[in-house]
């Protein structure tokens, strides 16, 4: 007794191109992939989902994102469309007449380089519309932040105040602080922050699943458990979600470096749907404000190669503690000495059990010599292929043309024989799949719309295997998720064309999403 799927174009993802008529689900597994007549005698099929000529293949997962800060997003001001600093001040100062005094204003996903004048916000700007009110705006990256005043003596941040390890305080010619704060800098306003509410985690939650879903994806591996007050709170969230509210989405979980003590006190066991990887910490910064750690000066500001947020003994320390609780870890490393250094911490520290695997995530700017070593390791690449879009050309700029060889070089990391995951990195970019599978296949700058390094291009099929057979062996789910076939999860995306053989990805439309055969999404019908 179980699930008829038919009545649309099925790709298995086994191979390219590989497709079934019907497919029958019980107890939320595929038992039978195959013509749809045969299926019928098989089995028992007490029901039956016409795809009415959809699309389906496995459902998408985002295999690097931040669930809960995409929610946040979703609640808060959002900048990434705004064009220029003077739409911001307008924004927050219509935000600042509707709130009571005192009430913090959080802004998120403000660039730069997509201003018109370039300029990167005083906290003496923002001080003339929201001086009543602490303000917090987070450049796009996340990697560094703008504060007014108000904000800044809340965090007891002065002219006297030291760059925190791994962090910078920016500040004028006088030594006066300009409010920009930079990557571990932006953790002492966050400390000054009132904690969130349980209620606050519950609503972002819901609202970012829903939202995934609404974007065809069925899961995400996702950090967010060192920034909400507290672990339990934020774990209470995703139960209260995911198990009582049962938003089915497949949560996979990395724990921060800051709580993996605290973490490894007591058993966890949230359900099916909810499960832990690896220990997340971060060797270096963002490319935007140029606390990526590159192995020499950039090409745009020769007096800085960027922000180490460890030092070499601590980055080891870290990854040792992780193997003594024998976990995997996941290393941001955006620049090239970053990759070095986390390369250089897990040769030193390898994985403890048969066939673990650790994770370096973002992966954009490397030199040859470190592909070489990579692939000599038990190691995944998490790319995400949205920032092809929104890093040219601009990044050109801060690396040096000369440079960029073996940057956002996916195709070549790809050939090269390195596994591959995809995904967002939302709320930094925009959560949408297909807007990813787009910029793998397209390598086009949402700016000037030129195609950068077209000899990296994706081919559609090995974009969209990134975002299935990629995130699930990156969780070790290569024998159950991201393929369509007998014993994998009945986890699906229905799409409106048939994304391997119409130009058309960015026209392609969500019709359905399907976790555990059950409907999560499905697009409303509007009459002509």
């Amino acid at each position: 007794m179980g699930t008829l799927w038919f009545g649309g174009t099925i790709y298995t993802l086994i191979e390219e191109n590989d497709k079934v008529e019907a497919v029958y689900v019980e107890n939320g597994l595929v038992v039978g992939a195959g013509e749809e007549e045969n299926l019928r005698a098989e089995y028992l099929c007490t029901e039956e989902v016409d795809l009415e000529g959809g699309v389906m293949i496995p459902g998408f997962t985002d295999s690097h994102m931040h669930l809960m800060g995409h929610g946040e997003k979703l609640l808060r001001l959002d900048f990434t469309e705004i064009t220029s600093s003077d739409e911001v001040i307008k924004s927050l100062r219509e935000r600042a007449e509707e709130l009571e005094p005192g009430t913090w204003i959080v802004g998120e996903g403000w660039n730069e380089n997509q201003f018109k004048d370039k300029k990167i916000i005083h906290r003496r700007e923002l001080d003339e519309v929201t001086g009543a009110h602490p303000v917090l705006l987070k450049r796009i990256c996340h990697h560094a932040v703008i504060a007014n005043t108000k904000a800044m003596e809340l965090a007891g941040i002065t002219s006297a105040t030291p760059d925190p390890e791994g962090g910078v305080i920016v500040k004028d010619q006088e030594g006066n602080p300009t409010g920009y704060l930079l990557d571990q800098a932006q953790e002492l306003v966050f400390q000054a922050q009132p904690q969130v509410s349980e209620e606050y985690l519950r609503e972002a939650l819901m609202k970012s699943i829903e939202d995934c879903h609404k974007k065809g994806l069925v899961g995400g591996h996702t950090e967010d458990l060192a920034y909400y007050g507290s672990l339990e709170n934020t774990l209470h969230a995703y139960d209260e979600v995911i198990n009582h509210e049962k938003m089915k989405f497949r949560a996979h979980l990395l724990v921060h470096h800051l709580v993996t003590e605290e973490f490894q006190q007591k058993e966890r066991d949230l359900g099916p749907f909810i499960e832990f990887g690896a220990m997340k910490l971060f060797a270096d910064g963002a490319l935007g404000g140029r606390t990526a750690l590159l192995s020499g000066p950039y090409q745009d500001d020769r007096e800085t190669n960027g922000v180490s947020i460890h030092s070499d003994d601590n980055l080891k320390r870290l990854i040792q503690t992780a193997r003594n609780y024998e976990m995997e870890v996941a290393i941001h490393t955006i620049g090239d000495l970053a990759f070095e250094k986390a390369l250089d911490a897990i040769e030193a520290h390898p994985p403890v059990k048969p066939n673990q695997h650790d994770r370096l995530i973002h992966a954009q700017i490397l030199r040859r010599d470190l592909i070489e070593r990579a692939k000599k390791l038990p190691i995944i690449l998490d790319i995400q292929p949205r920032f092809v879009s929104s890093d040219f050309p601009w990044v050109i700029d801060r690396i040096g043309e000369d440079k960029m060889k073996d940057c956002y070089a996916w195709k070549t990391l790809i050939s090269e024989g390195l596994k591959c995951a995809g995904g967002s990195d939302a709320p930094i970019e925009p959560i949408d799949p297909l807007e990813g599978i787009y910029s793998a296949v397209k390598r086009e700058s949402i700016y000037d719309h030129q195609v950068y390094m077209p000899e990296e291009r994706l081919s559609v099929y090995e974009a969209v295997e990134l975002y299935t057979k990629g995130s699930a062996y990156a969780v070790h789910h290569e024998n159950d998720r991201g393929c369509i076939a007998k014993g994998y999860s009945a986890d699906f995306t229905v799409l409106s064309r048939d994304i391997f053989k119409e130009d058309a990805l960015l026209e392609t439309e969500v019709v359905m999403t399907v976790v555990d055969n059950t409907i999560v999404y499905k697009r409303e019908r509007h009459a002509d």
